[in-house]
């Protein structure tokens, strides 16, 4: 990439946006922010408790990503939030418009095990039908990438920055 975007690592729980989101930061010299770190103690807890959050729950937690992506404009940067519906990408293109997004995707059951066994994480696997339901995958006049998770990490990120490097600086 020729020019330092901010880049929203995407997809449902147990996709990897926690690791794959550093990974993508370092491989870009850019900055990384842990998208759940932006979620109010009310939002974690709910979750821990199993409950899906509901939109008005979402709304300050995307407002707060997009505050973040907006202060990085034009420096760049890496952010992870699962991003899951079209309306809150819009939300977070409305307070930052040049981001780009890399939507982690791959097959339920490998994502499943995956949640499983990973450590000290609020997510539970229950609700993974849940992010699976509310999820709108990017379409065709939204600037980003899928990219598939299986494989290692360093796999995986490798595809992102190919996939991303291949993004006209136009559609950002």
């Amino acid at each position: 990439m020729s020019t330092p975007h901010v880049v929203v690592v995407m997809g449902v729980a147990g996709t990897g946006k926690t690791t794959i989101g550093p990974l993508l930061a370092a491989r870009l010299c850019v900055p990384y922010a842990e998208g759940d770190d932006f979620h109010p103690p009310a939002n974690i807890a709910k979750m821990s408790a199993g409950v899906p959050l509901d939109d008005d729950d979402r709304w300050p937690w995307l407002d707060a990503i997009g505050t973040w992506a907006h202060e990085r404009a034009g420096l760049g940067g890496v952010v992870s939030c699962s991003a899951l519906k079209r309306s809150y990408r819009d939300r977070l293109r409305a307070e930052a418009p040049g981001v780009v997004f890399v939507h982690l995707s791959g097959d339920r059951a490998l994502i499943e095990d995956r949640m499983a066994h990973r450590q000290g994480h609020f997510m539970p696997t229950a609700l993974l039908d849940s992010q699976f339901a509310t999820l709108q995958p990017l379409q065709a006049d939204e600037a980003g990438v899928a990219v598939d998770v299986a494989g290692s990490p360093e796999e995986i990120t490798q595809r992102a920055v190919e996939a991303l490097s291949g993004i006209p600086e136009s559609a950002a």
